[in-house]
């Protein structure tokens, strides 16, 4: 089996990518510290096409060294915003109606493999996740403002995944869910 070559890919340059169709998948960074960490969120959001990053608080911001590591230009291609509180942030996204979900640890909380119940109950098919700081996970009170929180099984002996992990196995499930639902309509 060969490897596909890069010229082979058929990959859109960032204007191309601007303009083309998102997914209505708004990725919330809640004081993520690490740009290492930033950079890899950009670059998921690049490969699935989210429509945009919103950083808040502590969390990084392009441009920056240390994200173009891990983004690899993808922080010049994926839409991004900054808000000093990511309460606000969220509180701007349910005005306009967007869903909105912690992933986060929580009592309550709905499993990954049960998004798409979630997905199905949302009026406006907009949302957003908020991944959090990659000790304190995401604040409490942005976790109540949340319409609803999603938890990751795990079944080792850690108790969380890195934020950035956690990123990708969140956009990926949201990608193949979404994409169903819309080939279902």
């Amino acid at each position: 089996m060969q490897k596909t070559r890069i010229t082979e890919m058929g990959r859109l340059d960032v204007e191309a990518f601007r303009r083309a169709e998102k997914m209505p998948l708004t990725v919330v960074l809640d004081n993520v510290r690490s740009f290492h960490n930033v950079g890899a969120v950009f670059r998921t959001a690049d490969a699935y096409r989210v429509e945009r990053i919103v950083l808040c608080g502590m969390t990084a911001q392009p441009p920056a060294p240390e994200i173009h590591k891990t983004a690899l230009g993808a922080e010049d291609a994926v839409a991004w915003t900054y808000e000093a509180e990511t309460l606000e942030a969220v509180r701007r996204l349910k005005a306009e109606g967007y869903t909105v979900f912690a992933i986060e640890q929580a009592h309550g909380s709905t499993p990954l493999q049960q998004l798409d119940c979630l997905l199905e109950r949302s009026p406006e098919k907009k949302f957003a996740i908020i991944l959090g700081h990659e000790v304190k996970g995401v604040q409490q009170e942005v976790v109540d403002a949340a319409d609803n929180c999603i938890e990751l099984p795990q079944f080792g002996t850690k108790h969380s995944l890195n934020v950035s992990v956690t990123a990708g196995i969140v956009i990926w499930e949201f990608a193949q869910r979404l994409l169903a639902l819309s080939a279902t309509r």
